[in-house]
């Protein structure tokens, strides 16, 4: 049988440098659902479960394996046990479901996050912010996806709301009812690794068949209340024909705030705040206020102001419940 090429999912000269500080297989993790691990060495690909040191010093779960991590094993007749994690050079991170504060990886070790967001009656800049937020925070490089455009009449003001929220990041727009998805392939790289992210619905999964080329996920049809059904339950990562490696998440119902980068997300708001007359300033009631200037001379929308403030509250306070969360407009 011959060797499977590392190099092919992902493995990098910082992961190769690392895991010779082990004397151990290096692998992959490319799948898991509900605490069960699939991983890809060298040799193939092997059920996984973790040594009882690495659950025993394992003190959050995002201490866990996850879905794109470089991990170091033992392998064993098909089977194989966890002993290591490398370093990941990014995470994207989200609020464990429930009323725990630990935080769970959806996806490690990602170059390119897509955004998705389908334009139809979802659409919500606020919870775009928050994505965005959290995919800066990650390490990796956030795109926004627009999908379903063919249920959106307007789609021209929608891209113009978007400007004073995807600063600085590459927007797509997508329709499941043509072949528009290849604005994605520019961005799979041989080695390099994407993750779609968004909430349940979104178009997805339709986008990760076109890019495999086959329909090996399922899909549903719309509700009727036109929002998708969710099929993915579980995190899978996959080689793609052209060279690049994706892995597609489950719908998030739950998307906490406490780990997110605002000075990017927010840049025309810090921007703003360079010029106030205090360096402390609330943007609320304090004179020279640069912020409140721009609002009054309409270069920023006082619903932006809001949002910031709201998002800088819950990532102080972090103890949102996921109904909160996900509605919140």
């Amino acid at each position: 049988m011959s060797k499977i090429n590392m190099k092919d999912y992902g493995l990098s000269d910082r992961f190769i440098a690392e895991s010779k500080l082990y004397d151990l297989s290096v692998g992959r993790i490319i799948s898991q659902d509900k605490g069960a691990y699939k991983a890809v060495t060298e040799n193939g690909e092997f059920k996984s479960q973790i040594s009882g040191k690495l659950r025993y010093n394992s003190m959050n779960i995002s201490d866990f394996p996850a879905v794109g991590d470089f991990v170091m094993l033992d392998e064993n007749d098909g089977n194989a046990v966890i002993h290591h994690i490398l370093n990941r050079k990014s995470a994207f991170i989200r609020k464990a479901a429930g009323t725990s504060n630990n935080d769970q990886v959806v996806a490690a070790n990602v170059d390119t996050i897509f955004i998705c967001m389908s334009l139809n009656r979802d659409f919500n800049l606020r919870r775009l912010e928050r994505y965005i937020s959290i995919g800066w925070d990650s390490g990796a490089i956030p795109v926004v996806v627009l999908t379903k455009s063919d249920l959106c009449s307007d789609i021209d003001s929608i891209l113009i709301k978007l400007g004073d929220i995807a600063i600085g990041l590459d927007i797509l727009v997508t329709s499941s009812m043509a072949d528009d998805y290849e604005s994605i392939k520019k961005y799979i790289k041989y080695g390099q690794t994407i993750a779609f992210i968004g909430s349940s619905g979104v178009g997805k999964t339709t986008l990760i068949n076109k890019l495999i080329g086959d329909d090996i996920y399922e899909t549903k049809e719309l509700r009727n209340d036109d929002r998708g059904r969710h099929t993915t339950t579980k995190r899978d990562l996959i080689l793609l024909p052209e060279g690049g490696i994706v892995i597609d998440t489950p719908g998030m119902r739950e998307l906490g705030i406490e780990s997110a980068d605002f000075s990017k997300t927010f840049s025309d708001i810090d921007e703003l705040s360079q010029m106030c007359k205090f360096s402390d300033c609330t943007h609320t009631k304090e004179p020279g206020c640069a912020v409140k200037k721009a609002i009054e001379d309409g270069l920023l929308s006082q619903e932006r102001l809001e949002s910031f403030f709201k998002l800088k509250k819950e990532a102080k306070y972090d103890n949102l419940s996921s109904k909160q969360i996900e509605t919140t407009k």
